[in-house]
């Protein structure tokens, strides 16, 4: 998915020559020609991740503009331009909210170092909001990414159960995300704030149970050295998430269900009960009411959880929202890994849409999170999914290890889904110039790539100044604009 770009200058060669210098980098560029107009253009909804803005300029000015986006709560990176490099310009510039500047006339070179470092900075200060907001217990709805239909009604239900103390089931396959809308859950209720403890129920050892749950005193049993609260009493005044809480064993299920009843519960070796505040949310990927069938889950406690479900969709149910969250993971994980990569090709976005994911969302983070890692160039690939699309990385299989040999009584082509083939020969078998076979490659790289510049370069072995080069000379620089 490529960055959005937006240019707010008064002057429409110098809105141009950055237009041009950004869309060959593969940038999505739009133009405003003032302060006015650009926050008109924000108010739309269609907020850009940088914005490159001029300081003088009739009407609003770039510090006032940039001082009333800030005020609406624009928060994305902005870079500002000026004529003049004065201290106080660029004091005054960086206290109204600036991330950078460069002054008029700037280089490609400069223009697209600061603005990859402003979408770095971007993406550190998103990935730290998110922690803090994980950290602190207040993610809400808002957060979840996806608004595809299966996400807006669980948006929908979650946002109801949020306003009451209403036990939550969530159900849904491994992988979909239960916790996090668990997390929403407590985050838009009024315990937000408060502690959320989450429990996966399948992974506790059976032996340590009731104790890892509900507590202990200290020498209730051999090892219990000290007295150990338990999740409950962590949880005291917060929320309680149960996953898998169909993995436990029957003898504590009956447990769970006084704890929930009576609004206490009897840690191992304690004397008397002890009173907690906790609300329940709990999840998990087995079809309950076919336990309670076969004996192995209690259909009283059931009862008891399942009072308000919210069906989890799986990534299979929702491939709209794989766009957002395939970008959402470059961000986090250019940030854990210090990479600039800026996007998905739309070849590999539109792969990524047609996988079926059985692991679901979980399966999608770990296959960007590898694709970051294998990744070259600027923009993931279909090679950077060596599992998906059987593409392997560095290895090209149009390269066979025999000799390469062409018969002239037939033309050669080297075939491609979009656009057509590359002639080697003429209409009358002859070999066709060096210079109409190559400006043909070019093109065909050109809108294989759709104008990523950077991945026609790589493809082709050649630098990207050579290759800008031979596109001026080739007569091809309106077939990059429209690929673009």
């Amino acid at each position: 998915m490529a960055k959005k770009v937006l240019i707010v200058d008064d002057d429409p060669t110098q809105r141009r020559l950055i237009q041009a210098v950004l869309e060959r980098e593969g940038f999505n560029v739009s133009q405003a020609d003032g302060g006015g107009a650009a926050i008109d253009q924000l108010q739309t909804g269609l907020a850009p991740d940088v914005v490159i803005l001029d300081l003088v300029m009739p009407g609003m000015s770039g510090i006032e503009a940039l001082t009333e986006m800030r005020a609406r709560g624009h928060a994305m990176p902005v870079i500002v331009l000026t004529a003049t490099g004065g201290v106080e310009t660029v004091v005054r510039a960086m206290q109204a909210g600036a991330q950078d500047f460069f002054i008029k006339p700037a280089s490609p070179e400069r223009i697209l170092v600061s603005l990859h470092n402003a979408l770095q900075m971007g993406s550190l200060r998103g990935e730290v909001d998110r922690l803090k907001k994980k950290q602190s217990g207040r993610m809400t709805f808002d957060d979840l990414i996806g608004d595809s239909a299966p996400m807006r009604r669980v948006k929908a239900m979650g946002q109801r159960a949020a306003k009451s103390s209403i036990p939550v089931l969530i159900l849904g396959e491994s992988g979909v995300g239960k916790e996090m809308i668990s997390r929403a859950v407590h985050g838009g209720s009024d315990r937000a704030g408060k502690p959320f403890v989450a429990v996966n129920c399948g992974a506790l050892p059976e032996n340590l149970v009731e104790s890892i749950l509900f507590g202990h005193e200290k020498g209730s049993f051999t090892g219990a050295h000290d007295k150990h609260l338990g999740k409950f009493m962590e949880a005291n005044g917060g929320t309680l998430f149960l996953d898998e809480v169909g993995e436990l064993p029957l003898d504590m299920q009956v447990k769970l269900l006084r704890a929930l009843q009576e609004g206490e519960i009897d840690p191992v070796g304690a004397k008397r009960s002890v009173k907690v505040d906790v609300r329940i949310v709990s999840a998990t990927n087995r079809d309950l009411a076919n336990s309670v069938a076969q004996g192995r889950f209690r259909e009283d406690l059931y009862y008891r959880l399942n009072v308000f479900p919210i069906e989890a969709p799986s990534l299979r149910e929702r491939r709209d929202d794989i766009p957002a969250l395939v970008d959402a993971f470059i961000k986090r994980f250019n940030a854990e890994e210090g990479r600039r990569v800026l996007g998905a090709t739309p070849e590999t976005l539109n792969m990524l849409c047609a996988n079926d994911w059985p692991g679901n969302v979980r399966q999608l983070e770990n296959a960007v999170y590898r694709a970051i890692v294998l990744a070259d160039g600027p923009y993931l690939t279909a090679a950077d999914f060596p599992s998906i699309s059987g593409v392997h990385p560095g290895f090209d299989e149009s390269v066979s290890s025999e000799p390469a040999t062409v018969a002239v009584s037939s033309p050669v082509s080297l075939e491609g889904a979009n656009p057509g083939p590359v002639r080697i020969l003429d209409q009358r078998g002859h070999l066709r110039t060096l210079e109409q076979i190559e400006r043909d490659l070019i093109q065909h790289a050109i809108e294989i790539y759709s104008g990523h510049m950077t991945e026609v370069a790589r493809r082709l072995g050649i630098g990207r100044s050579t290759l800008y080069r031979k596109v001026r000379e080739q007569g091809l620089e309106a077939l990059v604009n429209e690929a673009v």
